[in-house]
């Protein structure tokens, strides 16, 4: 898919951010969030309990279709991956989606910033509870895990099927690029 940036938005558009951990998607989401005045929601806030302990499906699925019933009319953005929390509709009901490709060992090394900026704190980003880790899980699952080639196949395919309200971000430049297109309008 070629780099394009300007998208006509909504006045109070449905955004699904999607990608690789660590490349920023939360922060662009907080952005997209504020500019818009549409509600937020990162998926790891529901995701976790405190101590980093996985929330019950049934209850983060519920947690889930609950934000998106209640902003139905109101817009979204929703910063998070999670195949098994209303994917689908997400990326159907999503007016424009972002999927950021950043290649590994940027991530790596934004995740890394990012652990040293937050020691022993709690990012809006992250459920109450749960401080920074940049453990060797996390830094496996950002440099290997995450990145098999049925997960790579998957995202390709998702951009594919929503071509024309797909864009790919592969770096901080793409995202400043991007951000410089919304403050345009």
């Amino acid at each position: 898919m070629k780099k394009r940036f300007e998208v006509e938005l909504s006045e109070r558009p449905k955004i699904a951010l999607i990608g690789h951990s660590g490349s920023g998607k939360s922060t662009l989401a907080s952005f997209l969030s504020e500019k818009y005045a549409v509600p937020l929601l990162h998926i790891d806030v529901i995701h976790f309990l405190p101590g980093w302990v996985e929330r019950e499906r049934e209850e983060e699925l519920a947690l889930m279709r609950a934000f998106l019933d209640e902003n139905d009319e109101n817009g979204w953005v929703i910063d998070g991956n999670y195949l098994k929390l209303e994917h689908e509709r997400r990326m159907e009901e999503a007016e424009l989606i972002i999927y950021f490709n950043f290649n590994r060992w940027n991530c790596w090394l934004r995740a890394f910033r990012r652990s040293v900026r937050y020691k022993n704190k709690v990012r809006d980003s992250i459920a109450p509870g749960c401080p920074e880790k940049f453990d060797r899980d996390f830094q496996r699952w950002i440099l290997h895990s995450g990145r098999t080639k049925a997960k790579l196949e998957r995202y390709s395919a998702l951009v594919e099927r929503y071509e024309k309200k797909s864009i790919v971000l592969k770096n901080q430049r793409d995202i400043d690029h991007f951000k410089a297109s919304l403050e345009r309008r």
